[in-house]
């Protein structure tokens, strides 16, 4: 079968299987819906009870809604940093870009009641909690970046990762040690990961620095190409290296940064779906990757968020257990299948 009907096939399979898990989404809960009353609910309709309109528009909807733009920036995320620094372990959390994101929101939400009146206050609301957490993010993949530079050899980029993880966390546990019990409890539900009970605002927010950014990464997919190369090749091409590497590190803050302030640290989603989309498309232009990993994304998480649901309990799990737990076996299949694999 030619490579391009067997990808409409798949982006098309793709697609359904993201609307469907979207409704399913909505649906699985506390409260079980049926699959008719969630659409007539979203079309403008009524359920069958007054209940089910408000528990879908209030709570489940912007929730799943959440939940795909958090996979998607995330995913799109460990794509850029993958083919940044041509290595396959490249991602939010191991190259300690969540990290940085939560040192960020953790100076605001243990540090922001020292500051004077008007900037704590600016501090705490959703667009300081997103420019302090993509200023973290920012600054770790720069320093990261700096020091790739000097060292080029996989491992040695990977282990700076993990230091820089290492160094925000030590500052994070000092803040903690000076915070109050409720300042510590808020950063600790915080750093367990949530999909839910977000603001409008934040999610207005949310939606907005995660298409800037998604659009940033769409300007840099010819330059991604090549780079995949090599960096001698992508110049050779005419590819004004300093110039592409600044917009995916902006890139790469934006999305990483943006969903740490409102969901959490969440784990491997960025590292697992950029590997599961080049398994599953069989390609390497990044024409493709990229589209093949939002929608992976999207659904990895909503498949995640289901499976935070206790079933007929109002109890949900973290987002970031479950996540680790379903991430950590693929990546070690996937290093095992493809420890040859030259980036």
């Amino acid at each position: 079968m030619p490579n391009q009907r067997r990808n409409s096939i798949l982006f098309t399979c793709l697609g359904i299987a993201l609307v469907m898990l979207f409704l399913a989404n909505i649906s699985l809960g506390a409260v079980k819906i049926p699959l008719t009353d969630v659409v007539n609910a979203l079309t403008g309709n009524h359920a069958s009870k007054p209940a089910w309109d408000y528990i879908i528009l209030s709570y489940r909807l912007p929730k799943a809604i959440v939940a795909v733009l958090a996979g998607m920036a995330l995913s799109v995320g460990g794509l850029l940093m993958q083919t940044l620094f041509r290595n396959p372990l490249a991602g939010p959390d191991v190259l300690g870009l969540s990290s940085g994101a939560s040192l960020g929101v953790a100076f605001v939400i243990l540090g922001a009641g020292l500051l004077p009146g008007a900037l704590g206050i600016f501090l705490m609301s959703g667009y300081g909690v997103v420019l302090a957490s993509v200023a973290g993010s920012f600054a770790v993949l720069l320093l990261v970046l700096a020091v790739a530079q000097r060292l080029r050899d996989t491992m040695g980029i990977l282990i700076t990762g993990i230091m820089f993880g290492s160094f925000t966390g030590a500052i994070v546990s000092v803040l903690t040690y000076f915070s109050t019990a409720e300042q510590l409890q808020k950063y600790t539900f915080w750093a367990l990961g949530s999909l839910g009970n977000l603001p409008q605002q934040s999610i207005i927010i949310l939606t907005i620095v995660t298409i800037i950014g998604l659009v940033l990464a769409i300007s840099c997919i010819k330059p991604l190409d090549a780079l995949l190369l090599g960096e001698r090749y992508a110049a050779s091409m005419g590819i004004n290296l300093k110039r592409t590497r600044f917009i995916i590190i902006i890139a790469a803050s934006l999305l990483t940064g943006c969903v740490t302030a409102f969901a959490g640290p969440i784990a491997f989603v960025g590292l697992v779906v950029p590997h599961l989309a080049r398994l599953l498309l069989k390609a390497g232009s990044h024409r493709i990757l990229f589209w093949g990993t939002l929608f992976i994304g999207g659904i990895l998480m909503l498949f995640c968020d289901m499976c935070t649901q206790l079933p007929g309990t109002a109890a949900v799990l973290p987002i970031n257990g479950i996540t680790s737990i379903v991430g950590a076996p693929v990546v070690i299949s996937l290093l095992l299948k493809k420890r040859n694999r030259t980036y």
